[in-house]
């Protein structure tokens, strides 16, 4: 039997172009669609929005694992850090705020392949703009575009911790001695750089039963360096420790029943004899205060009082009688803290 109708299993001419067509088709929406995923999605300007989101969600483990972020031993050294700087801040929780309502107000393409990313964006109350270099890497499936950051916006902060050697910063308390050895760690200031990731908002401070800084806000900009000092100061309860010292240093003199006391700052000298023994006591004590000195807390020369009560007799005539009399002396000190949060008191003489 024979019909006019095309072989079975054989595409007709026209057939096979339909499919090419369709292949053409597919091919060219693919295309299309991988494009537009490139210039959005994986594009520098998404990069970019990308690394400051995760700073605003702190998300800095995203953040700090982004290309072109973390810092190797030579691009460290060609910053002029130690290799060994600190990491400690480089967590979540420390920062106070992130960039936010982030928006990118220009992406121009460089002749060398690089992209300069503007980005505008409110840093706690300040509207800042900051110029991101990026550049593309090997892209992912080979397909996908990837980039890094030309120069790592990771930033340095300096941080100075006065009469104290630790700090907070956000939920975290730093020792600004961790990477020291020798003299350096008994240095009453202290200071050492840190890596931060940038742009955010930090606050610095310091509080405990001992001392207290008021807390320094900071503004760390993408690959900058900024300092801030931690300036910790004696609190109300250090010093009525010192004072309690103070006071008890002074009671023992008043129980030594002599004319000069042993290692005090007061005394008397009389010409008439002596018939009893003398009897000390103290009318008042010296009101300690405290501000930082080169390498201690000083209380600077303050006066006090102390009484005598003493039996004597004339020289001149025989006649016995009664001394009473007020000595006035100043006290001077210096005091730290030691390891155990105890407190050293050191005296000092005043003329």
């Amino acid at each position: 039997m024979t019909g006019s109708g095309v072989r079975k299993g054989r595409l007709s001419p026209l057939s096979i172009a339909g499919w090419a067509a369709l292949a053409m088709l597919l091919a060219g929406a693919f295309l299309a669609a991988l494009g537009g995923l490139n210039q959005t999605t994986y594009g520098a300007a998404n990069f970019v929005e990308r690394y400051l989101d995760a700073i605003a969600d702190d998300d800095l483990a995203t953040a700090i694992t982004t290309p072109g972020v973390a810092l190797d031993d030579d691009e460290l050294t060609a910053r002029g850090l130690p290799t060994d700087i600190s990491t400690a801040m480089l967590r979540s929780g420390v920062i106070e705020a992130g960039p936010e309502d982030v928006r990118v107000v220009d992406d121009v393409v460089n002749d060398d392949g690089t992209h300069t990313v503007t980005a505008s964006y409110r840093l706690d109350t300040s509207i800042l703009q900051t110029e991101f270099a990026v550049r593309p890497i090997e892209p992912l499936y080979g397909l996908l575009n990837r980039w890094e950051f030309v120069a790592s916006p990771i930033a340095v902060i300096d941080v100075t911790a006065a009469h104290n050697p630790l700090f907070t910063v956000g939920d975290l308390t730093l020792d600004t001695r961790a990477l020291k050895t020798g003299d350096d760690l008994t240095a009453f200031t202290q200071t050492a750089p840190y890596l931060a990731i940038a742009p955010a908002a930090y606050e610095f401070g310091y509080a405990d039963t001992l001392v207290s800084a008021v807390p320094v806000p900071v503004t760390a900009e993408a690959g900058g360096r900024v300092a801030v000092t931690v300036d910790a100061q004696p609190t109300a309860d250090f010093v009525k420790r010192v004072q309690t010292q103070v006071d008890a240093y002074l009671d023992a003199c008043a129980t030594q029943p002599v004319l000069q006391p042993s290692d005090c700052p007061f005394g008397i000298e009389i010409d008439d004899r002596v018939l009893g023994e003398p009897a000390w006591s103290i009318v008042d004590y010296p009101d300690v205060t405290l501000t930082a000195g080169e390498t201690a807390f000083e209380m600077p020369p303050t006066p006090g009082t102390a009484h005598i009560s003493v039996e004597v007799q004339s020289l001149f005539d025989g006649e016995i009688s009664q001394l009473e009399e007020d000595r006035p002396f100043k006290l001077a000190l210096s005091a730290t803290i030691r390891p155990d949060d105890s407190i050293a008191i050191q005296l000092k003489q005043t003329d």
